[in-house]
Protein backbone atom coordinates (compact mmCIF):
# COMPACT_ATOMS: atom_id res chain seq x y z
CA UNK A 1 0.00 0.00 0.00
CA UNK A 2 1.21 3.60 -0.79
CA UNK A 3 2.08 5.45 2.01
CA UNK A 4 3.17 9.13 1.65
CA UNK A 5 6.53 9.75 2.77
CA UNK A 6 5.51 13.55 4.42
CA UNK A 7 2.77 15.13 5.70
CA UNK A 8 1.51 17.69 3.85
CA UNK A 9 1.90 21.06 4.69
CA UNK A 10 -1.45 23.17 5.44
CA UNK A 11 0.08 25.61 2.28
CA UNK A 12 0.23 23.04 -0.06
CA UNK A 13 -2.93 21.59 1.12
CA UNK A 14 -4.58 25.00 0.70
CA UNK A 15 -3.24 25.54 -3.13
CA UNK A 16 -4.45 22.36 -4.07
CA UNK A 17 -8.01 23.35 -2.96
CA UNK A 18 -7.55 26.67 -4.40
CA UNK A 19 -9.66 25.63 -7.42
CA UNK A 20 -12.92 24.14 -5.49
CA UNK A 21 -14.52 27.07 -4.74
CA UNK A 22 -18.16 27.61 -6.27
CA UNK A 23 -18.06 30.30 -9.03
CA UNK A 24 -21.36 32.40 -9.67
CA UNK A 25 -24.00 30.85 -12.41
CA UNK A 26 -23.60 32.36 -15.76
CA UNK A 27 -27.06 33.69 -17.29
CA UNK A 28 -27.02 34.80 -21.16
CA UNK A 29 -30.25 37.35 -22.40
CA UNK A 30 -32.08 35.03 -24.55
CA UNK A 31 -32.43 36.47 -28.62
CA UNK A 32 -36.28 35.36 -28.85
CA UNK A 33 -37.51 36.23 -25.45
CA UNK A 34 -35.45 38.50 -24.15
CA UNK A 35 -35.64 36.55 -20.88
CA UNK A 36 -32.15 35.53 -18.35
CA UNK A 37 -31.21 31.64 -18.52
CA UNK A 38 -27.95 29.68 -18.55
CA UNK A 39 -26.24 28.88 -21.63
CA UNK A 40 -26.29 25.55 -22.89
CA UNK A 41 -29.59 24.72 -21.44
CA UNK A 42 -33.73 24.42 -22.47
CA UNK A 43 -35.53 27.47 -21.61
CA UNK A 44 -38.33 26.10 -19.98
CA UNK A 45 -40.61 29.14 -20.75
CA UNK A 46 -41.18 28.21 -24.08
CA UNK A 47 -39.20 24.70 -24.20
CA UNK A 48 -36.91 26.07 -27.19
CA UNK A 49 -33.10 24.75 -27.30
CA UNK A 50 -31.23 26.05 -30.15
CA UNK A 51 -33.47 27.00 -31.91
CA UNK A 52 -35.58 24.00 -32.24
CA UNK A 53 -38.75 22.97 -30.30
CA UNK A 54 -37.83 20.25 -27.09
CA UNK A 55 -40.47 20.29 -24.67
CA UNK A 56 -44.32 20.77 -25.15
CA UNK A 57 -45.30 23.50 -22.98
CA UNK A 58 -48.43 22.56 -21.29
CA UNK A 59 -51.16 25.76 -21.45
CA UNK A 60 -52.98 26.54 -17.93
Amino acid sequence: MAVPKRKTSPSRRNMRRSHHALQPNSFIEDKDTGEMRRPHHVDLKTGMYKGRQVLDIKED
